[in-house]
């Protein structure tokens, strides 16, 4: 039986422990600065988020960003961990097509590419966790996000155990593959985002329904 992600999941088995205790003001300058990293990647991409930048579009001193964060590799883990977070909500109780009741091909494409465009926004950070960890597949991100779309092909009437097909779906998904279609294949983040709907498209219409 596919696992049934309309329970909800235990948000620190994903991501960790939050920080308890935080002052207000000190939570309000981490959200005033993780928003302003997220505009950045959405307006500049990746590339455009800097301590300085961020400290520009926040409207603080680039110290305060340094104290919260440490260095650019704090900032960016920090806002790939409020951003897995967040979509992690959008697909338990957001609105659809990512969230649930909407139709299940619908909700898997939606899903793939919300999580293209994560993996993009963070690649640099991505690939230095260790794309070569003969276990990334098993940390608890990858393995919600499994859940989620064999829960999806499960809906969309795949037969049979799910393993190997959702792994399959994924892995155009993964931060090593969009890295080589990027820099090596040429393609833009649309046209890979595209070229993956349209493979899980074909695939869905091949089942016998």
């Amino acid at each position: 039986m596919a696992p049934d992600l309309r329970r909800p999941l235990d948000v620190q088995a994903v991501h960790g422990p939050t920080a308890c205790g935080e002052r207000a003001d000190a939570a309000r300058n981490r959200q005033l600065l993780l928003a302003a990293a997220k505009q950045l990647i959405d307006d500049q991409g990746a590339a455009a988020v800097t301590m300085d930048a961020v400290a520009r579009e926040a409207g603080v001193g680039k110290g305060t960003v340094f104290r919260r964060f440490g260095s650019r590799t704090g900032l960016m883990m920090a806002l790939l961990d409020h951003s897995e977070r967040e979509l992690q909500q959008n697909i338990l109780s957001g609105p659809e097509p990512l969230g649930p009741g909407g139709d299940p091909l619908d909700r898997l494409i939606a899903y793939g590419r919300a999580r293209l465009k994560q993996t993009v926004d963070h690649l640099d950070i991505l690939l230095e966790a260790g794309t070569d960890d003969p276990d990334r597949l098993s940390h608890p991100v990858w393995d919600m996000s499994t859940r989620h779309v064999q829960y999806l092909l499960s809906e969309l009437g795949f037969p049979g155990r799910l393993d190997t097909v959702a792994i399959a779906v994924q892995a155009p998904l993964e931060a090593i593959a969009v890295n080589h279609l990027l820099e090596v294949a040429g393609l833009s983040a649309d046209q890979i985002a595209d070229d993956w709907e349209r493979t899980v498209r074909t695939l869905v219409a091949g089942l016998d329904r």
